[in-house]
């Protein structure tokens, strides 16, 4: 019988027991840093799987500097937040809002597993890219901007708010995302030429996020959840068309 994941690193018993006890590893520290709840362990720990038994190694140290640079950026003005309203639950993120923003990677790794069509590795780290740099630009507009601006009308609302965006949110975003691609690079996931693909995805699925912020989930039509997955896929589809366009397909 054909393996139908003869692409994936983890293609033999060592390398799959390799990939669980990292992943268990890691799934365990970011439930004892409160970045997790319970239920948000357990979703982390698929999607931490699915890339590193898919994508190898260098797809989970993507992963691990996203968490570290979301878990820190989190943590950036805690008490300023909290008071206006705006810090994360204490217990950390639960599973709805860890999927929200790894499914789409992980799925890239899935699909790079069974195709060994290395577009979807620069797509998965695409997604990364994405939840790195809406992130780190909301938690670090939050303390670093008194106000925002509305994407959609360009008017001043406080920051936090659904739909705005700042200066200093935005540039921390983008570095974030700019890491991302790095260490995808320096690990040799994608080549050196495509290392701004999933930076300009990750900032362009941002910007969907905000506009998507800004009409849908300001009326209530979608959660904040859904929101951030379809920024993510956004991100995705997008550097896939990136790759069509310019004949840039490894």
């Amino acid at each position: 019988m054909l393996n139908p994941y003869l692409h994936a690193w983890a293609s033999s018993p060592e390398r799959l027991a390799i990939a669980a006890t990292v992943t268990l590893g890691f799934a365990l520290l970011a439930r004892a840093l409160r970045g997790v709840n319970g239920s948000g362990a357990l979703a982390g720990g698929l999607a931490c799987f699915l890339l590193f038994a898919g994508a190898g190694p260098t797809a989970f140290a993507a992963l691990a500097a996203l968490f570290i640079m979301t878990w820190t950026s989190t943590r950036l003005g805690y008490r300023h937040k909290l008071a206006l309203g705006l810090a994360e639950r204490s217990e950390g993120r639960n599973a709805w809002q860890v999927l929200a923003n790894l499914a789409i990677a992980a799925a890239g790794s899935v699909v790079f597993s069974t195709t060994g069509g290395r577009i979807w590795l620069i797509a998965a780290m695409a997604a990364l890219a994405e939840a790195a740099t809406d992130t780190v630009a909301s938690e670090v507009g939050q303390t670093r901007a008194p106000d925002a601006r509305l994407i959609t009308t360009w008017e001043r609302v406080p920051a936090g708010t659904d739909g705005g965006i700042t200066i200093p949110g935005s540039i921390a975003g983008m570095a974030a995302g700019l890491a991302i691609a790095t260490v995808a690079t320096v690990g040799g996931l994608i080549l050196p030429a495509q290392l701004w693909i999933p930076v300009a995805a990750g900032f362009a699925g941002m910007l969907i996020d905000s506009i998507l912020g800004a009409t849908l989930q300001r009326r209530g039509w979608i959660s904040n959840q859904a929101v951030n997955f379809f920024a993510t896929l956004a991100a995705a589809g997008l550097a896939l068309a990136i790759l069509r366009l310019t004949k840039n397909v490894p």
